[in-house]
């Protein structure tokens, strides 16, 4: 596999690009923890920033750091399998929510 010295460079700074993204969502993740830092009165409005961004980083190191990004066949197939896991669970969730212990005298 020979490639061109331009080609690794190019790479190269994708990768440190993508790293320093990582990187600033970190910190961006610490700082929507902190209270102090980044005042917000919903704890809601906090742990769905802290989930984007999360998110966000996921997406980039599974597609540019695992390089999953050409295997669009397995990407789909796991996604698939995601999606039905993920409704089954919150159909299960949603029916055993009212699945509460009779308790005698109550």
């Amino acid at each position: 596999m020979s490639e061109s010295p331009e080609s690794f460079k190019n790479y190269t700074r994708r990768c440190l690009l993508i790293f320093a993204a990582i990187i600033v969502g970190t910190l961006l993740m610490v700082a929507a923890a902190t209270p102090s830092i980044v005042p917000m009165q919903s704890h809601g409005l906090r742990i769905a920033l802290i989930l984007a961004v999360a998110s966000c980083n996921a997406f980039l190191v599974a597609t540019y750091l695992m390089h999953l990004i050409s295997e669009r066949k397995f990407i789909h197939v796991m996604l698939g399998f995601t999606v039905v896991f993920f409704v089954a669970l919150m159909f299960l969730s949603i029916f055993a929510a009212h699945d509460l212990p009779h308790v005698a005298g109550h």
